[in-house]
């Protein structure tokens, strides 16, 4: 397969990314979406129900997280061409950092008080008035978070590269 080069004569993070890692990414973001949008009832279905209605900022939240939840995940599972196999983690700040990330972007899309946490710890009305308000916050942060590790990701990516190149 012919790498797609992202920057010419930029490093060696095109040399990465090739047309698996893309297949990888879109893969992961579809399985995003839907491991998402199915239990927090975002995409309505027979088996899960929303009480509260979701935002508007919670569909944007859902609908950005997952293309970012799918280049995370196909710099681990993507093998760099030429390489020996997808990239290991480089340690437990970014799977921690995308683990969170990923439970963040859930808590914030979710049903305030469908949350059982929530509303065993704050009670019904504090689920509505505490947690509810900061969800768009959480949401935001977990955005955050998950840009973050693609840019660790894809930076150790090419690092990999560079490695497997003069090996």
């Amino acid at each position: 397969m012919t790498p797609i080069r992202l920057e010419p004569g930029r490093g060696d993070l095109g040399r990465s990314i090739d047309r698996r890692f893309w297949l990888v990414a879109l893969l992961g973001a579809v399985g995003s979406l839907l491991l998402l949008g199915i239990p927090t009832a975002l995409i309505p279905n027979p088996v899960f129900g929303r009480q509260i209605a979701a935002e508007p900022w919670a569909y944007w939240v859902w609908l950005v997280s997952a293309p970012l939840a799918g280049l995370v995940f196909a710099t681990y599972a993507a093998p760099v061409p030429g390489g020996s196999g997808p990239v290991p983690a480089t340690g437990d700040r970014d799977g921690f950092l995308a683990s969170l990330a990923g439970l963040g972007v859930f808590l914030a899309v979710g049903c305030p008080i469908c949350n059982k946490v929530a509303l065993v710890l704050l009670g019904t009305s504090g689920a509505l008035t505490i947690f509810g308000p900061f969800q768009p916050v959480l949401g935001v942060l977990s955005l955050f978070a998950l840009a973050a590790t693609l840019w660790w990701r894809m930076r150790t990516r090419g690092r990999a590269c560079e490695v497997s190149r003069s090996s």
